[in-house]
C-alpha cells in the first residue's frame, strides 16, 4: 500500500473513531441508566405495567412456572461451574505440596494427590451424604444413609438453597447439582491432610484413612453445621467452611502429624530445627495460583444461586482477604526471619483465604481487609510455633487450614453486618454480630476440634494398629517413590539417594 493509501485509511479511522467520541454523549443520554443502588435481594416480579390504550398482562402461572425453570437452570449451571472450579482445587493443593517437599518424594504426594479424591468421591456418594443430610438426631443423620437415598435435605439452610426467588416457591438447584458441590468440599478437607503427612506415611495409611474421614468423621460434623444439626440450631454458621472444611481437615492432619512424628532429620536432640527446603518453589507458586483461582468457586458459590446481589461482593471479600493475608505474612517473615520468604507469603494468601472463607457473605470488604491481615499474621507465628514444639508440618497445611479456619469462623461473630446477615446487631466490628452469636462461632470451634482431634486420633491408631503408618527408616532416606510406588518423578536427573 502507497503513502496516499495509508493516510486515507488514517484519516477514515480518525474520522469513525472522533464520530463515536462526538455520539457517546447523545447515545448515553438515550440509553437507560442502571439504579443508584441495587436490591438487597431481587423480589417477586409484580405485573408489568400496561401501556396507554393497552390491557395489562398479568403474571400468569404458567409464565412463572418458565421463569422458575429459567431460573432453576441458572441455579444450576452456576452452582456446577463453581464445583468444577473447586475441583481444579485438587491440581493447586497437588503442584504446592509437591513443590514444598523434596523431589525423591514427589510421586507419592502426587499420587496422594489424585487418588484422594476419587476415594471422597466414593465415600461420600455411599454413605457421607447421608449421614450428612439425612433426617435423623442432632448428631447425625440416619435415614436414607446409603446412595444419597434419603430425602433432600442439602444443606437445611431454610429458603437460602431455591435461590433467590423463594417467595415464588421455585425448586431451586437439584439434588445431584448439591451433592457435586458438597463432594467437592468433602474432597477438599482430605486433601488439606496429605501435606501435613508428606514425606513419611504409608501410601495405604493414608488410602484408607480418607475413607474414614470423608465416609464419617467430615459428615458428623456437616451434618451439626450444615445439615440443620445442633450446632446450626444453636447458631453457628460457616457459610462457605472455614470450620467445616479447613478446621476439620487441620484437626485430622494435626493428629496425623503427631501420631507420626517428625521427618528424620527435621528436629535434633539439643532442640535446633534443620531447614528441610523442598524441591520447586515454581511448583508451589502455580499451585497457590491455582487455589486462589478455585477459590472463587468456593465462596461465592456457596451462595448456590446466581445471586448477583451478593456473588460479586463474596468475590472481592474474598480477594481482599488473599491480598491482605500475602502482605501481611510478607511484612511478618521479613522482621522474623530477616528476608521476605515466598513460601510464608504463599501460605499468607492462603491463610487469608481460609479466614475469609466462613464470614465473606457476611461482612464488608473493608473488614474482609481486616480478617485477611490479622490470618497473614497469624500463619507466620503458628509455622514457627508448630516448629517449636516439633510438629513437623512439610507444608504448613496445619497453620493455613486449622490456625486460619478458626480465627475466621470467630471473625463472624466479630464482624458481621445487619445489611448482610438479618438479626445480626451492630456495626460489624468487635461482636458486631453479637455476643450470643460469638459465642455460638466458639462453641462450634471447640466442639469440632475436641471430636474431630479424637475421632481422627482413633482411626490412626487403628491403622497404625493394623497395617502401620511410617514407612522404615530406609525407605524415608531413600525416598517414598522408589519404596511406595517403584518410579520416580524425574528419573533423567535423580539418581536413589540415602
Amino acid at each position: 500500500m502507497g503513502k496516499h493509501g495509508r493516510l486515507r485509511r488514517l484519516f477514515v479511522v480518525s474520522f469513525w473513531i472522533l464520530t463515536v467520541i462526538v455520539s457517546a454523549p447523545a447515545l448515553a443520554e438515550q440509553a437507560p441508566q442502571p439504579p443508584a443502588v441495587a436490591p438487597a435481594s431481587p423480589a417477586a416480579p409484580s405485573a408489568p405495567k400496561a401501556e396507554p390504550g393497552k390491557t395489562p398482562v398479568p403474571f400468569t402461572q404458567e409464565l412463572l412456572d418458565q421463569l422458575g425453570g429459567v431460573k432453576v437452570a441458572m441455579d444450576t449451571v452456576w452452582t456446577l461451574l463453581t464445583a468444577f472450579l473447586v475441583f481444579f482445587m485438587n491440581l493447586g493443593f497437588a503442584m504446592l505440596e509437591t513443590g514444598f517437599c523434596r523431589a525423591k518424594n514427589a510421586v507419592t504426594v502426587l499420587a496422594k494427590n489424585f487418588i484422594v479424591f476419587a476415594v471422597s468421591s466414593l465415600a461420600f456418594l455411599i454413605l457421607g451424604f447421608g449421614i450428612m443430610f439425612g433426617d435423623g438426631t442432632p448428631f447425625f443423620g440416619t435415614q436414607g444413609l446409603w446412595f444419597v437415598g434419603g430425602t433432600d435435605n442439602s444443606p437445611a439452610m431454610g429458603e437460602a438453597y431455591k435461590g433467590v426467588y423463594a417467595a415464588l416457591n421455585w425448586t431451586g438447584t437439584p439434588l445431584w447439582a448439591k451433592f457435586f458441590f458438597q463432594l467437592v468440599f468433602a474432597g477438599t478437607a482430605a486433601t488439606i491432610v496429605s501435606g501435613a503427612v508428606a514425606e513419611r506415611i504409608k501410601f495405604g495409611a493414608f488410602y484408607i484413612f480418607s475413607f474414614f474421614m470423608v465416609g464419617i468423621i467430615y459428615p458428623i460434623v456437616g451434618h451439626w453445621i450444615w445439615g440443620g444439626g445442633w450446632l446450626a440450631k444453636l447458631g453457628m454458621f460457616d457459610f462457605a467452611g472455614s470450620t467445616q472444611v479447613h478446621s476439620i481437615g487441620g484437626w485430622a492432619a494435626l493428629a496425623g502429624a503427631m501420631m507420626l512424628g517428625p521427618r528424620i532429620g527435621k528436629y535434633t536432640e539439643d532442640g535446633k530445627i534443620n531447614p528441610i527446603p523442598g524441591h520447586s518453589i515454581a511448583l508451589a507458586t502455580l499451585g497457590t495460583f491455582v487455589l486462589w483461582f478455585g477459590w472463587f468457586g468456593f465462596n461465592p458459590g456457596s451462595t448456590m444461586a446466581a445471586d448477583w446481589s451478593a456473588i460479586g461482593r463474596i468475590a472481592v471479600t474474598t480477594n481482599t482477604a488473599a491480598a491482605a493475608g500475602a502482605v501481611a505474612a510478607s511484612i511478618m517473615a521479613w522482621l522474623f526471619l530477616g528476608k521476605p520468604d515466598l513460601t510464608m507469603i504463599l501460605n499468607g494468601s492462603l491463610a487469608g483465604l481460609v479466614a475469609i472463607t466462613a464470614p465473606c457473605a457476611f461482612v464488608s470488604v473493608p473488614s474482609s481487609l481486616i480478617i485477611g491481615l490479622i490470618a497473614g499474621i497469624l500463619v507466620v507465628l503458628s509455622v514457627l510455633f508448630f516448629d517449636k514444639v516439633k510438629v513437623d508440618d512439610p507444608v504448613g497445611a496445619i497453620s493455613v487450614h486449622l490456625t486460619c479456619g478458626v480465627w475466621g469462623t470467630l471473625a463472624l461473630g466479630l464482624f458481621a453486618q445487619e445489611q448482610f446477615m438479618p438479626g445480626t446487631t451492630g456495626d460489624g466490628l468487635f461482636f458486631g454480630g453479637g455476643l450470643t452469636r460469638f459465642l455460638a462461632q466458639l462453641t462450634g470451634v471447640v466442639s469440632v476440634g475436641i471430636f474431630v482431634f479424637v475421632a481422627s486420633w482413633i482411626f490412626w491408631s487403628l491403622i497404625k494398629a493394623t497395617i502401620g503408618l511410617r514407612v522404615p527408616r530406609e525407605e524415608e532416606m531413600e525416598g517414598l517413590d522408589i519404596g511406595e510406588h517403584g518410579i520416580m518423578a524425574y528419573p533423567e536427573f535423580q539418581a536413589p539417594s540415602r
